[in-house]
């Protein structure tokens, strides 16, 4: 029997936004996907929070300085359903590639750390949440929940995505790895951050934990990262010295790795914006896998296991009573209250089946 793996083109973007602008941004979105379709990609992946900018200001000085920004970020957040969130998908439809957006998630009158994948018939593969956002991120964005770490099944493979310091968040790797991921998105910011001050913030851990995950998960890893523009230092660190010493210019380390731990992409400069390039066998994996698969025969389920909550966690349930009778209306809420661990867990479809429209 001949089995056809999938094989394609994947690209990975190394830019900075237009700093909370999002249309702006949108509009450099849109050229780099058709850049990244003329050259053959099937795949592109963004930083994250790349829609619109990663919001350094929260680790530059105290929240109250850092007040002046809030409204302009909340305002150019990327909420769905909207003719911005329409754009994108267009785009991935117009060009015929799948689209994994690192943005900030408008949702009512909270943010969250979301990652958008979007199939090049520019429908929605999935949309996840950063799980727990790290250190001072938690002053901007809400948590996402066990329904955030899943894995899709595509026509390129079986993708997943994690933010940032997901990648250093074992049991939540370990959940993506039982799942048998092939193509994992890696979205984390620019490397530019209190350097040479902070070693676990630079490059060579971050870009290391991507490549430890491509080994680890016997998977391919697009590991996109942004970088810091000059206009974004400007408004930023204005005329400040100290701030910027903190905020440097580039930080892009963008790559893709084999799940050998090779790097298939060719670097560029940290302060060069541009795309990445790799072309994937997807047939390899086993390969690797031959030698160590960490939820499969190099596990000892005897010995430890991991327990994953999937269930969607939602702040608020609205249901209408049936009946007039409010004796017999009371009786039946609280019926259905103590049915709905039960119910909801029916009704919440398998990542790998949820395909919604965007």
């Amino acid at each position: 029997m001949s089995v056809q793996h999938p094989k394609f083109r994947a690209a990975v973007i190394q830019a900075a936004p237009v700093y909370l602008d999002l249309d702006a941004s949108i509009d450099k979105a849109i050229g780099l996907i058709a850049e990244a379709s003329r050259n053959g990609a099937k795949l592109i992946a963004f930083p994250e929070t790349w829609l619109p900018g990663y919001p350094w200001y929260i680790w530059l000085d105290s929240p109250a300085w850092g007040m002046q920004f809030v409204q302009r970020y909340f305002d150019n957040a990327l909420e769905y359903g909207t003719p911005q969130a329409d754009r994108l998908s267009a785009a991935a439809k117009e060009h015929q590639i799948t689209v994994a957006m690192g943005h900030s998630e408008r949702d009512g009158g909270s943010l969250y750390m979301g990652q958008w994948l979007i199939g090049p018939d520019g429908q929605t593969i999935a949309k996840r949440r950063k799980l727990k956002p790290t250190h001072v991120e938690r002053s901007v964005f809400g948590e996402g929940d066990g329904s955030d770490l899943a894995v899709w099944d595509t026509p390129l493979g079986r993708l997943g995505a994690l933010c940032c310091w997901e990648h250093l968040q074992p049991l939540s790797k370990y959940a993506m790895y039982a799942q048998n991921e092939q193509v994992h998105i890696a979205a984390w910011p620019s490397f530019s951050m209190y350097r040479g001050a902070a070693n676990q913030l630079e490059a060579e851990v971050n870009m290391g934990a991507s490549r430890l995950y491509a080994v680890e998960g016997g998977c391919f890893v697009l590991a996109a990262t942004a970088t810091v523009s000059p206009e974004m230092v400007t408004m930023l660190c204005g005329d400040d010295p100290v701030k910027k010493q903190l905020l440097l210019e580039g930080g892009g380390f963008s790559a893709i790795f084999g799940p050998d731990g090779r790097q298939l992409s060719e670097p560029l400069p940290e302060g060069k914006e541009g795309i990445v390039y790799a072309d994937l066998d997807l047939g390899t994996i086993s390969l690797a896998k031959l030698t160590a698969d960490p939820a499969g025969h190099y596990s000892r389920a005897d010995v430890t296991r991991l327990l994953v909550d999937r269930t969607p966690r939602e702040p608020a349930s609205f249901r209408q009573r049936a009946q007039s009778d409010s004796s017999t209306a009371e009786f039946d809420d609280q019926a259905e209250m103590a049915e709905l661990p039960t119910q909801r867990a029916r009704e919440t479809p398998a990542p790998t089946a949820r395909r919604a429209t965007a």
